[in-house]
């Protein structure tokens, strides 16, 4: 008596995602403009994202918040529009409460906005001018959340250093002693993805790939000031990755990057006869990935030096293995494995 129920009942949620399913077709090719015989296409899509935290005071990584807890909701919309085969732009918006999680209030800002043109089928190269993230490694390739299997970002790109891109300390003992309430005016290795404002060309030959950019401000620059509008081209960084994909499986890439990291209401606090362009920060990275039928593992490490006034070279080591299995087409497990290492400066007793 029970299997015509169990039918009927399989039958209607079959049909209920049927229907979904085409609302969502439907709903796609609503958003989805062509023109000119198809030589001209935009294309709007988006994301909702609910975050809930629970953490002890201070907050980790880049979360900024005063409390013990946070809910970070985000609904981020995708812009895609072609031009031809040759011309292609996006931009990624966002509205949410900042654009590390945070207890500020509700805003709306776009995060990327770039034009790209591509005037070989093949790839080889490719001009992008705009507002994108860096070209440094692999986790950037897949950090929004749809891609991202963790809710935050790995140790090098979130994990607060003691070095300060706001002022210079003026001791050795300042810097190493920074209260917890300033923690948040430290800096990470790279700052999330990056989204620096510059132009890069790239692209890839037989089995290498290829990565240049020039942005306005360093790996380690925080939001703020990654709009061109904002802090301008005056101390540019040089960023730099080559890549190698033997197969479809393995991916291996080289990185290297050097800038200017502070910011320029740090000029006051530099040493005089120093400028904003005579400390820099120097990153030298290597990443790799593997994928193979339902696993995917990755892993990235980044050696990072940074010139501080009146302390000398800070050096780091961070690195991260991540692993990911799909057990199901919507059910995967994930497992993530980070460390950093800081290295030695003199203290005023020589030590």
């Amino acid at each position: 008596m029970k299997t015509p129920v169990i039918s009927c009942a399989l039958l209607a949620v079959t049909l209920v995602k049927c229907g979904a399913q085409d609302l969502l077709d439907r709903l796609d090719q609503k958003l989805t403009l062509n023109a000119f015989e198809d030589n001209a296409r935009a294309r709007l899509s988006g994301l909702v994202d609910v975050e809930g935290y629970s953490f002890e005071q201070p907050p980790p990584g880049l979360i900024n918040a005063g409390g013990h807890s946070l809910f970070n909701p985000r609904l981020t919309f995708f812009v895609d529009a072609q031009l031809g085969a040759k011309i292609y732009f996006f931009v990624q918006a966002r509205v949410d409460r900042g654009f590390d999680p945070g207890d500020g209030t509700i805003e709306a800002r776009a995060d990327e906005y770039a034009l790209r043109f591509t005037p070989w089928k093949d790839g080889r190269f490719n001009l992008q001018i705009g507002k994108f993230a860096t070209v440094v490694g692999n986790w950037q390739q897949r950090h929004l959340s749809w891609e991202n299997p963790f809710v935050t970002a790995p140790l090098p790109y979130e994990n607060l250093t003691t070095v300060s891109d706001a002022q210079a300390p003026a001791t050795i003992r300042e810097m190493l002693n920074r209260p917890a309430s300033e923690r948040y005016e430290s800096s990470p290795v790279i700052w999330g993805p990056s989204y620096a404002a510059g132009a890069s060309v790239a692209g890839h030959l037989d089995l290498f790939e290829y990565a240049v950019e020039i942005k306005n401000a360093s790996l380690s620059s925080r939001p703020d000031t990654w709009d061109a509008v904002d802090s301008g081209f005056a101390h540019p960084t040089v960023t730099t990755r080559l890549g190698f994909r033997p197969n479809e499986m393995w991916n291996f890439g080289v990185s290297a990057s050097e800038g200017a990291y502070f910011q320029t209401e740090a000029e006051s606090t530099l040493p005089s006869g120093h400028g904003i362009g005579s400390f820099r920060e120097y990153v030298l990275g290597q990443d790799a990935s593997f994928a193979w039928h339902h696993l995917q593992l990755w892993a990235e490490f980044f050696e990072t030096r940074f010139e501080v006034p009146y302390v000398g070279k800070a050096d780091a080591f961070a690195y991260y293995f991540e692993s990911k299995y799909k057990f199901t087409p919507r059910f995967f497990g994930a497992l993530r494995w980070n460390q950093q290492y800081f290295g030695n400066v003199p203290d005023i007793e020589g030590g």
